[in-house]
């Protein structure tokens, strides 16, 4: 069996490198297209994680500029490339812009979709009608939790096509082999994130009011305030607009801050659940603040609306996007008795050998493609 795997960012490829691996292991043929920020050198060219992880894509295509034009690169990518490798299914994550235009192509080309992580909600961003555009694009489902499962249900979908098999980052967070704190300092060139260190990933919350490099500023003043014992690991924020103006901003905070700051374009799925499972917390906006780190009994900062409506569990704080705001939140993530409570508290995401399952239930499903003479020539 071919299966084509879509991946455009360092987040989807660490949640989608596992089931890759499970499905190779059980014979499929793997066939990676590798699109968006995998081809950005200002991203960390993160296509060199592919390669290192084993897999030399079989497809390569660009996808940049402004989103629009991300989802019609990326579409038009997608169809050269799923005429060339004619897979039996394609599998993708989410709910991105190019993943919109790659499951457009392959709708339009006879492909059926799997799709993981539909159902979600998040309500401050686009992301949240791109999934739900997918989903119903898609013929096998798997949603985190039974929530999501339900909402696909609710969408018009056949239950019989929806599995509810928990989240792969939660998953990764349990097993992957975790650096210690030296060998992250040795991967960090030599940048020691001591005792005490947060790990922050700010998006661009794109229906959210205040302008995206307004709240990394007012998160910024805030950290800057926080005990001097503290230092910080800065990721960059990923491309859902010009992503150029927050990173020079996150560049001055570390020249500013010296040694207390590393700003890293992409830590990797190894390093940063490492980071994460050593730091003192998570700050920021991304999804893997609710879905993986409360697995490794951290808690999370969740600023503003971009996952506004997605389930989380105890671990997880919310604040607004003002300084102040900002600034209380840092100081309850970071006091002994929420870290206590982050320690224990159970997480929703949390599934059972979920990757085997995804893998399983892939190879076993009848997939019926559209006659393709009507789409390939």
């Amino acid at each position: 069996m071919k299966i084509a795997i879509a991946t455009g960012t360092r987040a989807d490829w660490g949640l989608l490198q596992p089931p890759a691996r499970a499905l190779r292991s059980m014979g499929a043929d793997i066939l990676i297209m590798a699109t968006h920020q995998h081809l950005m050198p200002a991203m960390g060219n993160t296509i060199q994680e592919i390669r290192d992880d084993g897999f030399e894509p079989a497809a390569i295509f660009p996808a940049k500029g402004t989103a629009p034009e991300i989802m019609a690169m990326a579409a038009a990518g997608a169809s050269r490339a799923l005429t060339d490798l004619r897979p039996d299914a394609l599998l993708l994550l989410g709910d991105r812009c190019e993943m919109l235009g790659i499951a457009s192509a392959a709708l339009l080309s006879g492909v059926p979709i799997i799709h993981i992580a539909g159902g979600t909600v998040s309500e401050g961003a686009f992301d949240d009608s791109v999934r739900h555009a997918i989903t119903k694009m898609a013929t096998l489902h798997f949603p985190e939790t039974r929530l999501c499962a339900e909402r696909i249900i609710r969408m018009g979908e056949d239950p019989e096509r929806v599995r509810a098999v928990g989240a792969i980052g939660v998953e990764n967070s349990i097993k992957v082999k975790r650096m210690t704190r030296c060998q992250l300092a040795e991967s960090l060139e030599g940048w020691d994130p001591g005792e005490k260190f947060l790990v922050v990933t700010l998006h661009a919350a794109t229906l959210e009011e205040v302008s995206p490099l307004e709240v990394q500023e007012n998160l910024l003043r805030a950290l800057a305030k926080m005990p001097e014992d503290f230092r910080f690991i800065l990721t960059y924020p990923n491309s859902d607009i010009d992503p150029q103006p927050l990173i020079e901003s996150l560049r001055r905070f570390e020249k500013d801050m010296g040694d207390r700051v590393k700003v890293v374009p992409s830590l990797g799925r190894r390093r940063y659940l490492s980071a994460a499972a050593l730091s003192s917390g998570i700050v920021g906006n991304s999804s893997s603040a609710l879905v993986e780190t409360p697995s490794l009994g951290i808690g999370s900062l969740n600023i503003g609306q971009r996952q506004k409506g997605r389930e989380c569990g105890e671990a997880v704080i919310h604040c607004g996007v003002s300084e102040d705001e900002i600034g209380s939140g840092l100081k309850r993530l970071i006091s002994p008795d929420f870290r206590q409570l982050a320690a224990a508290a159970e997480n929703p995401y949390a599934g059972h050998d979920t990757v085997n399952r995804i893998a399983t239930e892939i190879l076993s499903f009848p997939f019926h493609p559209f006659p393709q003479k009507h789409f390939f020539s």
